[in-house]
């Protein structure tokens, strides 16, 4: 049986994998896994001392008492000691920030709306004005029987002169 790789087109898959694996690859899988399992040294310190039986004792907590201690390694000092500080510092003047802004934006809203207000306000105003300024419409109010009760003259300039006075003390020319 004549087995050329190709036969088929699976088998000349299988087969040509198998070239082109290097026998290199185990070798990189053993140093790839090897420089994740190697651990760092501890960072904390490591303390040496004698104990009262004469027994070597090693320990990351310094003993208690009058014992002679020496220190094996340590970590290097902190570049700030006061870091945890700061941080809880820069911490709470964020938050600080956070709260500012957040009551600024809900004034800043208020703001506008009572902005918007004060611009409807003034555009009924100056409708009014301009309806009660308009001699040839007729106009009249609803009493509280719901009838139609017509305006006179007076009512009219009442209501002009009113809506006038709003507009002059709460709206901008224009």
């Amino acid at each position: 049986m004549n087995r050329s790789p190709c036969n088929t087109t699976f088998e000349f898959a299988i087969e040509s994998r198998r070239r082109c694996r290097s026998p290199f690859m185990p070798l990189a899988v053993a140093i790839a896994l090897g420089a994740f399992c190697v651990t760092p040294p501890a960072l904390g310190a490591l303390y040496k001392w004698v104990d009262a039986n004469g027994r070597v004792v090693y320990s990351d907590q310094p003993p208690t008492g009058g014992v002679k201690v020496e220190t094996i390694s340590g970590p290097p000092p902190p570049a700030n000691p006061n870091a945890p500080q700061d941080l809880a510092n820069k911490q709470l003047e964020s938050k600080k920030q956070q709260t500012e802004a957040a009551a600024n934006a809900k004034k800043a809203a208020q703001q506008r709306a009572e902005a918007e207000k004060r611009v409807d306000a003034c555009r009924e105003a100056r409708a009014e004005v301009a309806r009660m300024a308009a001699d040839q419409v007729l106009l009249y109010t609803i009493n509280e029987k719901g009838e139609q009760v017509f305006m006179n003259e007076a009512d009219r300039k009442r209501r002009r002169e009113a809506a006038e006075l709003f507009v002059k003390g709460n709206c901008p020319q224009g």
